[in-house]
């Protein structure tokens, strides 16, 4: 057909004499006009306070609200604390609370005042709240206060600055310079992996180079799309974003340059090399890209920002490695030709490669065993699951970093030495109907409120868990009122969620519909959005990607098998990296997030490599039989495959040095599930279980008709166990007769032969399961 034919030379444009220039030129010119634009990325990333809580959840509605109590600015509040272990504070402490509260005074926002220093209960604690205005210099203003509390401080008195303006910008500062960071990482990691899987001087450049045009297009592709699209970016996906960039961009090349390493051992023509290489790996790589960047897309039905952001982000991410890996890394390798693969240079004419590789020796035991090799896989990746089932999610602001910053021991101070949620109380928020608003133009004070404000009070106080309720304050336009309550516990305890749980509920039957937020009810609507994210994302990524491989392998019981083992595969992973967290890393538990999060990454990442397996078994087999081509499959994509999936795992080992836990976190689940997909998964399990099934496993497609092994005419006739033809019919064709056979030698001891077993003599005369052919 004109339309296929026409598709079939624009995909194989760039291994063309004349059409590798263009392509070239063009990368060139797109990478020097999106430069500019790549730039920008950090510019339009929502640093905002709801862009990792839930769309629609009640304390983003509250933060959303909370902006008419402001004026220009946004008053967020410091709190400075002094504590004495082992005696009470004493006059010298005092005096020098004193003077910071007058030395804090010229931070202090326009029309707030600081107040008077509060003493602990049992006397061992001083507090200050100073309020700050977020404007330019909020940063600065904060590490000021850190400065003035840490001078001069009285002989063990000891001194920290936290609050919500302190972890706001310890927040900032564990973001800061993350992209680059990861970038330059992620790129060293990635060459020298390269270097030493190729061992040549020039060839790792160019999958290098190409992921670098890769990355210029898809931060700039973000931040066209987050501009004029509304595209949701955060400073987390942003980082992740090059990781994944740089991963799967490697994935794709290591594939392509290995099918066209061995097409050029049959061909003179580089040129011809490459577009056959396009044309027979092209759909692999672009089902897998379409695979991963459909099952990221589905995170667009979460209901986390944070969530969201991370899988539409990735999927641009995804599509753009693509057309780099299948448009200016094939007209690089044609351009520099044959001597950039030196010191081994594929020369036409001569084999592609030695029969007996560790994954033809791996193929014959599994032909021997399918069924017990599948069964001991699964009892193995079974036995790191059971890990999961106490796996422990949540984790509390003092848990979110690898080391404590200061406001982190601010917070563990206030706990130790004040009620837990003085620091950073909850917040409700009420409609103040005409009555209320003309009360409060009647009184000189302007925090004054009606009937329902103090209604609510009263309800609010009464609720078991709240330690008081502040006074309140009026909107700037005076249609809302905000009431802080302090919590007996800590604001990111499970203790606070439920007080926050029976406050809403206490308050839902008032009048001016109160809403209830703050870091508590942060918490727990975030526990509670991860939650149905589970349930609603991860029956559509299955879907998903059970379509996209049944439109690839043109059957059932493949895409159903393929599927099933990468989400055992998962549930493996998770089991693993839990001990890792626990036993390793001392984490207390895991981010609520990660579970959803590493589902997707490992289902559609480990989909990859079955993708990139199962394609080359369908390709032999039609040719050879399902035994061969299993056996060929295997033996062929064995060594890309690994080294794709090294490459892959350690791009996200970055992730394990990073400040945050919950990217750390990351990094490692999908690094060892991506480990276990590519030396177990797919080396034993998946061609166990289609050498297992037989030919069954094509079905509904004819290819489910064929025999184990029915060479087309003209082609040798294939042992059934192990790639290569038998010695005594290597050139015989279909039609020829069976090549003679003698009865095997007696079975050694321990082994028992099967009744009627034959053998042949390029078998080195061990049983075998079949006659051969």
């Amino acid at each position: 057909m004109p339309a296929r034919s026409a598709l079939r030379r624009l995909a194989t444009a760039p291994g063309g004499s004349r059409t590798k220039w263009l392509v070239l030129a063009g990368w060139l010119l797109l990478a020097l006009a999106l430069g500019p634009l790549a730039g920008k990325l950090g510019e339009v990333e929502d640093t905002g306070p709801n862009a990792f809580l839930p769309r629609g959840a009640e304390s983003a509605e509250v933060n959303t609200l909370l902006e008419r109590f402001r004026g220009k600015d946004e008053i967020i509040p410091a709190v400075a604390v002094y504590t004495r272990d082992g005696s009470g504070t004493t006059r010298r402490d005092a005096a020098k609370v004193r003077a910071d509260r007058r030395a804090f005074a010229d931070h202090v926002a326009p029309g707030e005042r600081i107040g008077a220093p509060a003493t602990a209960g049992d006397g061992r604690a001083l507090m200050l709240v100073v309020p700050l205005a977020s404007a330019d210099g909020f940063g600065d203003a904060v590490e000021e206060l850190r400065t003035v509390a840490a001078a001069n401080a009285p002989p063990g008195l000891e001194t920290a600055v936290g609050g919500p303006a302190g972890s706001l910008i310890d927040s900032i500062e564990v973001f800061d310079d993350l992209d680059s960071t990861l970038m330059l990482a992620t790129g060293a990691v990635v060459a020298l992996l390269l270097l030493l899987t190729y061992r040549s001087p020039l060839l790792w450049l160019l999958p290098l180079l190409s992921v670098g045009f890769a990355a210029v297009l898809t931060q700039a592709a973000t931040y066209a799309l987050a501009t004029w699209a509304g595209l949701p970016v955060d400073p987390q996906s942003a980082g992740i974003l090059m990781v994944l960039v740089f991963g799967v961009g490697t994935d794709y090349a290591l594939l392509l340059i290995a099918r066209y390493r061995e097409e050029l051992h049959r061909h003179t023509d580089r040129h011809a090399a490459m577009r056959l290489a396009l044309r027979r790996s092209g759909p692999a790589i672009l089902a897998s890209a379409g695979t991963v960047a459909a099952g990221l897309a589905c995170l667009a039905l979460a209901d986390i920002n944070s969530s969201r952001s991370l899988g539409l982000v990735g999927a641009v991410g995804v599509v753009c490695a693509l057309l780099a890996m299948v448009t200016v890394l094939p007209a690089l390798l044609v351009v520099c030709g044959r001597r950039v693969f030196w010191p081994f240079v594929p020369r036409a004419g001569t084999p592609v490669g030695g029969q007996r590789t560790v994954w033809n020796r791996i193929g014959v035991r599994l032909a021997r065993r399918p069924r017990w090799s599948w069964l001991m896989s699964v009892g193995a990746t079974a036995v790191l699951a059971l890990s999961a089932t106490g796996i422990t999610t949540g984790l509390t602001q003092e848990e979110m970093y690898q080391d404590k910053p200061e406001s982190v021991v601010a917070q563990e101070r206030i706990s130790e030495h004040f009620p837990s949620g003085a620091s950073d109380p909850a917040t409700v928020v009420i409609e103040a109907d005409a009555a209320d608003a003309a009360d409060a133009a009647d009184t000189a004070e302007a925090g004054a409120a009606g009937a329902t404000v103090e209604a609510v009070r009263r309800v609010a106080a009464d609720v078991p868990g709240v330690e008081s309720v502040g006074p309140a304050a009026r909107s700037t336009d005076g249609s809302l009122v905000s009431l802080p309550v302090v919590l007996a516990d800590a604001p990111d305890s499970p203790a606070a969620a439920h007080t926050v749980e029976k406050l809403r509920t206490a308050l839902d039957p008032l009048d001016g519909d109160p809403l209830v937020g703050g870091t508590t009810a942060e918490t727990l609507d975030s526990a509670q959005a991860a939650d149905r994210d589970l349930r609603t994302v991860i029956p559509v990524v299955l879907a998903v990607v059970l379509l996209v491989l049944i439109g690839l392998l043109r059957s059932l019981i493949a895409p159903l098998m393929l599927l099933a083992t990468v989400v055992l595969s998962y549930f493996g992973a998770l089991g693993a990296a839990d001990l890792v967290f626990e036993h390793l890393l001392g984490y207390a538990g895991v981010d609520r997030a990660l579970p959803l999060m590493g589902f997707v990454f490992l289902v559609a990442l480990g989909i990859d490599y079955n993708i990139f397996l199962m394609t080359r078994v369908r390709e032999e087999t039609l040719t050879g039989g399902h035994t061969r081509g299993v056996l060929t499959g295997l033996a062929s994509t064995g060594g890309v495959i690994t080294s794709a999936g090294i490459v892959l795992a350690a791009t996200f080992a970055v992730f394990a040095s990073m400040p945050l836990v919950t990217m750390a976190q990351l990094g490692v689940l999908v690094g060892i599930g991506v480990l276990l997909d590519t030396f177990l998964v797919r080396t034993v399990l998946v061609p166990a279980l289609a050498l297992d099934l037989g030919a069954r496993v094509w079905w509904p497609s004819r290819l489910a008709r064929t025999p184990r092994n029915t060479p087309p005419p003209g082609r040798p006739v294939t042992h059934p166990h192990r790639p290569g033809t038998c010695r005594a019919a290597r050139t015989a064709p279909r039609t020829a007769p069976r090549p003679a056979v003698r009865p095997g030698p007696r079975p050694r001891r321990g082994r028992r032969a099967r009744p009627g077993a034959r053998s042949c003599s390029w078998h080195r005369a061990r049983p075998c399961s079949r006659p051969c052919t």
